[in-house]
């Protein structure tokens, strides 16, 4: 289900806010991100670079794990916010970590500038690495005991 506009706006202007806290020395590229889970609570993350770039973590996946940490397994928006010139697309591996949880999870991809982009997880991942388990549960105490 799309989100409503004050939704967007709301993701938008909380990632906006989290970009400031965005450690890229290296890269000199701060992102920050916003997710919203089916209760409405919001977590924010940003990118956090290391010399070792592998070892960095993007702004999208620091929300989304803020987000696990605090018990939200049901994330349905997320915003991503960059300065760059038009709205700045997710790295692949952001990418299946969203499939994972939501292949149905909107995200809004917006600059600085007031562009956005709307997009679902599956229109940005059409041949995602697809979980085939009986029991597909996020909850940890619903995984099928042998």
């Amino acid at each position: 289900m799309k989100p409503s506009k004050q939704t967007v706006n709301k993701l938008i202007e909380e990632a906006t806010k989290v970009r400031e806290h965005a450690y890229a020395p290296y890269s000199k590229f701060a992102v920050g991100a916003a997710v919203m889970c089916e209760n409405g609570h919001i977590f924010g993350g940003c990118n956090v670079e290391n010399v070792a770039l592998g070892l960095s973590i993007c702004a999208e996946r620091s929300a989304i794990v803020k987000a696990f940490s605090e018990g939200c397994r049901d994330i349905e928006v997320i915003a991503i916010v960059a300065d760059s010139p038009s709205p700045s697309s997710p790295c692949g591996i952001c990418r299946q970590v969203f499939y994972e949880f939501n292949p149905n999870m909107i995200v809004v991809l917006a600059n600085l500038q007031g562009d956005a982009i709307i997009k679902s997880a599956s229109d940005l991942l059409p041949y995602a690495f697809k979980r085939h388990r009986e029991n597909d549960s996020l909850e940890p105490d619903k995984v099928k005991k042998s």
